[in-house]
């Protein structure tokens, strides 16, 4: 995940009068809609920051333990303002975990270290789409009477949600600009050369990822790789139930 620096308490207050003026405006309807995408959300961005915590852990860094970020606590891993945006926006993101690479063992370079606990968080949301999926399915089989009930019909829309929101957290950390997790990916396997000249501009691609968020071309431009992957993942394991 990333971090942006601000004045906590006045967007604190910006995001409280935003988040009340935007439920004041929505449907009944709508209210329960976003009440069934919390639980994923915060699956979502909770599994994601340990999943980076546990790999720097095990790769010999104890900077996360000491920070207290080794557990499923969602309270030690919510950004509100990331948390809110993820919700309304779809794009969000979590409190940053933070890491010293020279604490790796030596069995990795710093970089290769740095890129496994990059990739960690955006995998650990691509399995919990594919177990959100699959329990979609065993539900709709094998407890049918249960899904087709309306507290059922709620728990598969929650369901549904969850593995959507983690199809989405995991395809936006892998856009490969900083300082989203993809950078530090792709950052792994180019030259001194390369790695020196985005150094060097590094600041550029901070102003272009700003640009491609504030304008919401970001959501845009990734919306039809969330939609791809998720039809694709639905279809496969519906397939594999013998449903679709």
């Amino acid at each position: 995940m990333f971090h942006f620096s601000y004045d906590k308490r006045i967007l604190y207050v910006i995001l409280g009068i935003s988040v009340i003026y935007g439920m004041a405006s929505m449907t009944k309807l709508e209210i329960i809609s976003l009440l069934l995408t919390l639980p994923g959300v915060i699956v979502a961005i909770t599994f994601h920051e340990f999943a980076h915590a546990f790999a720097a852990y095990k790769l010999g860094d104890d900077t996360p333990k000491m920070q207290g970020r080794l557990n499923l606590n969602p309270l030690s891993h919510m950004d509100p303002i990331g948390f809110v945006l993820l919700i309304f926006a779809h794009i969000g993101w979590g409190k940053p975990v933070q890491i010293n690479p020279r604490n790796f063992d030596r069995k990795h370079s710093m970089s290769a270290g740095e890129a496994i606990v990059s990739v960690a968080g955006p995998a650990m949301n691509f399995i919990l789409a594919i177990v959100f999926t699959i329990l979609y399915f065993v539900i709709g089989k094998f407890f049918t009477t249960f899904a087709i009930s309306q507290i059922g019909a709620y728990v598969m829309i929650m369901i549904e949600s969850a593995a959507i929101v983690n199809v989405g957290l995991g395809v936006f950390n892998l856009i490969p600009l900083p300082p989203l997790d993809g950078s530090k990916i792709f950052r792994n396997f180019m030259s001194y050369k390369v790695k020196t000249w985005l150094d060097t501009y590094q600041q550029y691609f901070y102003i272009a990822f700003l640009v491609l968020w504030v304008t919401g071309l970001a959501g845009r431009m990734i919306s039809p790789i969330i939609a791809w992957i998720t039809t694709g993942l639905f279809k496969l394991i519906g397939m594999l139930f013998g449903i679709i």
